[in-house]
């Protein structure tokens, strides 16, 4: 194969992939929808773009030589015909199987190139088999007569490049998607660029306004010194001499034609800065209109996610979604997806409860989780996660934070709901009892709420005890430009997004009181927490707030300057010296030396080239919360070290046995083993352990025997459990939760790092 013909295959490879792909979540979506009983008036069109979509994926896979893909296909697409003259039932569809399939023609596109092994070709022909296989009987002689007469992908004859060339050719459906006029596939990575490029034209717009008003400064000095320059005149009146006044009028002609340039100069420069300024914010919205994207090219793999983990878990759970034709750039949407799916993940799993459950609290068996998305003011977009289940206790958050080590007892009998439920969001905090590989080790939320404030946004909850919980996230729809107000503290100048700004005020000193050490303000009726922007950022104390601009006639500070911040819910005033100015701010990154600093989001540079932090305004509140707080002890306080844990590890498999506890003891633990569950129930009974890692399936007395019988011991009755299983089955997961266990590991998902974790969690 030349060169040439090469780089025709890796681009018409390239082409089909992302045209197949798009094939695949249609379909994919519609199969979900097919599930939806509630949605049978729609069955025959979505039966029907169904049909399509695989007709149109075997089509061009045929003509590329895709034989593995076509091959899949051909069965689906006789399904799909079959459903479409209703010759076949819905009911009969085995989605399972269906989804299966879909998972296989992914991983074929994922892995397009690499030879596939043995078993996975025998896997390959068992699923097509059993494709062919569904209700045959109930398929028409020409359907049976095309699937019989499909060619295996074990047969295909060699197609040659002449031949894909000629096949594309014939084919309009590709050439329609090659030769489009109406779109162009651009990489990502090459629009990125394109879009730095525009935003740094914003720092030359803000260098032109710099010089504007420099000019007008000079101007200002000429009409000063031509008012002084009369004065003198005046004055010297009386002076008759004729060089003087011939030498004064020269210098007034020059002064008077320079300022005439200077006029004309500043008023030239004043249309061209907003000229440029117009065409930099024209050319920067294009830019970023490129890379805006529905959100549902985001959310198109949730309701597969959602089905398969309700499923797993004996669930049934409606999940519905609205919005998705919002448009957002497509940065935030990559930094969003994991978020999302560790909330959705959490809903499933900590939220809904089973159909048993569910129909004991006077609820419908199957469960609801809603996903929004919507507009909000300012160029932020709001969304809302809401599940119908169980709720969050705050009891449960409050006894896992305390264990967790966030927080002391003492403490958390003076917080109030709302401080409560944000303490979910800390690392380790978790209201769950049992510890699975989807959920429960006290981490989802702590990423959630990182990523969020990573992309200057918000997170906050609402819930209710067997009523639900709901997720609401406030963010910005684009990153890129924001408007910021410039302040300063002393020397210091830094700049807080507009957005975060709920008011600047002046306020006397009057009405400032102080409760409990804290200042506070009252503002429209509500008492807010004032901090000192100085104190909270670790400015010298020289430099806080009192300049003399604010000082009356006895030299006492009489009113201060308060600008008041808002995250979320949360509402924080702090004291400042000058709120300066309002301006476009390009964030620019700290680079990777310092990727995170507290209280600082980036920095930005103004017309002048000075640089100027960004604050990032959800630490910040933070900050000031902790700087005024007593329960701040909690992070200062060096905690006595600990004597090593001991841990019984229980399997009787001797490989097993001698590998967890080689991963235990290098991890600082003492490890006792045991042969079984007898062998451990001896142990236990007779030493003090701090928790027990056991395997399910042994002699003598199992897993499951073995931490009931712990559980109905008095003495071993709180003792952790975890349990180690190659038994993957729902029921078994169903069996360790109902015999009392803390955690459950399939084996096939073991991890190391995933074990440590856990355990850490545990004791």
């Amino acid at each position: 194969m030349d060169k040439e013909d090469d780089e025709f295959l890796k681009r018409i490879n390239e082409t089909f992939r992302i045209e197949a792909k798009e094939h695949l979540d249609a379909f994919s979506a519609g199969l979900i929808d097919l599930e939806k009983k509630q949605l049978q008036e729609r069955h025959a069109r979505i039966i029907e773009e169904m049909f399509r979509e695989i007709h149109s994926l075997k089509g061009a896979a045929r003509s590329i030589d895709q034989k593995d893909v076509e091959t899949i296909c051909q069965p689906l697409e006789s399904i799909f015909s079959a459903l479409k003259r209703n010759e076949f039932t819905l009911s009969n569809l085995p989605f399972d199987l269906i989804h299966k399939t879909l998972e296989r023609l992914s991983k074929l596109l994922t892995e397009s190139g690499k030879e596939q092994t043995f078993d996975e070709r025998q896997s390959q022909r068992e699923l097509i088999k059993q494709l062919k296989e569904i209700n045959l009987s109930n398929l028409n002689s020409s359907v049976i007569e095309e699937t019989n007469l499909n060619r295996e992908f074990d047969t295909f004859e060699k197609i040659t490049i002449p031949d894909i060339k000629k096949n594309i050719e014939s084919d309009t459906h590709i050439i329609a998607n090659i030769l489009s006029t109406e779109t162009v596939r651009v990489k990502i990575s090459k629009l990125e660029p394109l879009l730095l490029q525009a935003e740094e034209l914003i720092q030359s717009k803000k260098a032109i306004a710099q010089r504007i008003t420099e000019i007008q400064e000079i101007n200002t000095q000429i009409a000063s010194w031509k008012s002084a320059s009369l004065q003198f005149r005046a004055k010297k009146s009386n002076i008759t001499n004729c060089a003087w006044n011939k030498w004064s009028e020269e210098i007034d002609a020059t002064i008077i034609m320079i300022e005439s340039q200077l006029t004309d100069f500043t008023s030239s420069m004043q249309k061209d800065h907003y000229n440029l300024g117009s065409l930099i914010e024209n050319h920067l919205e294009a830019m970023l209109q490129i890379l805006m994207l529905p959100v549902s090219t985001m959310v198109e793999i949730f309701p597969g996610m959602v089905r398969n983990i309700s499923h797993e878990q004996n669930k049934e759970i409606e999940f519905v979604v609205s919005g998705t034709e919002l448009e957002v750039d497509k940065r935030i949407l990559d930094e969003l997806k994991d978020p999302l799916i560790h909330l959705i993940r959490n809903s499933i799993d900590h939220g809904i409860d089973n159909k048993k459950e569910r129909i004991l609290q006077n609820k419908t068996p199957n469960g609801k989780i809603t996903l929004s998305f919507n507009v909000h003011e300012s160029g932020m977009f709001k969304i809302t996660l809401s599940d119908d289940g169980k709720g969050i206790n705050e009891k449960h958050v409050l006894k896992a934070a305390i264990k967790a080590g966030n927080i002391t007892s003492e403490s958390a009998e003076k917080l109030e709901q709302k401080e409560i439920l944000s303490l979910i969001y800390q690392s380790g905090v978790s209201t769950s009892s049992f510890i699975t590989d989807i959920s429960g080790r006290g981490l989802g939320l702590s990423i959630v709420r990182e990523k969020v404030e990573k992309l200057n946004g918000t997170i906050w909850m609402e819930t209710e005890v067997n009523s639900g919980t709901t997720f609401h996230i406030l963010l910005p729809m684009k990153i890129a430009t924001f408007r910021g107000i410039l302040l300063s503290v002393g020397e210091f100048m830094f700049i807080v997004p507009t957005m975060n700004v709920d008011r600047v005020i002046k306020a006397n000193q009057e009405n400032i009181k102080t409760v409990a050490n804290h200042q506070t303000i009252e503002i429209d009726g509500q008492v807010l927490s004032l901090a000192n922007l100085g104190e909270v950022l670790g400015l010298p104390e020289h430099q806080h707030v009192g300049t003399d601009k604010n000082r009356n006639e006895q030299g006492n500070i009489n009113q201060i300057l308060v600008v008041v911040l808002i995250s979320g819910q949360k509402r924080t005033a702090f004291k400042v010296d000058e709120v300066m100015d309002e301006q476009q701010v390009l964030l620019k990154s700290l680079g990777k030396l310092l990727f995170r600093v507290k209280n600082i989001s980036g920095a930005t540079i103004l017309g002048s080239g000075k640089v100027v932090p960004v604050l990032h305004i959800s630490d910040l509140m933070k900050s000031a919360q902790q700087s005024s707080s007593k329960i701040k002890q909690q992070t200062t306080t060096i905690k006595i070290a600990d004597k090593k844990k001991r841990i019984l590890v229980t399997d009787d498999s001797i490989t097993s046995r001698t590998l967890i506890k080689n991963i235990l003891e290098t991890a600082g633990y003492q490890v006792t083993t045991a042969i079984d569950g007898m062998d451990a129930l001896t142990k236990a009974r007779s030493d003090v352990y701090d928790l027990i890692v056991s395997d399910v399936d042994m002699p003598r007395l199992n897993g499951f025997e073995l931490t009931l019988k712990i559980r109905q011991d008095k003495k071993l009755s709180e003792l952790p459990v975890l349990l180690i299983t190659a038994l993957g089955a729902r029921e078994d997961h169903e069996r360790g939760i109902e015999v009392g266990a803390n955690a459950y590991i399939i084996k096939s998902n073991f991890d190391q790092t995933n074990l440590l974790e856990i355990i850490k969690k545990l004791i």
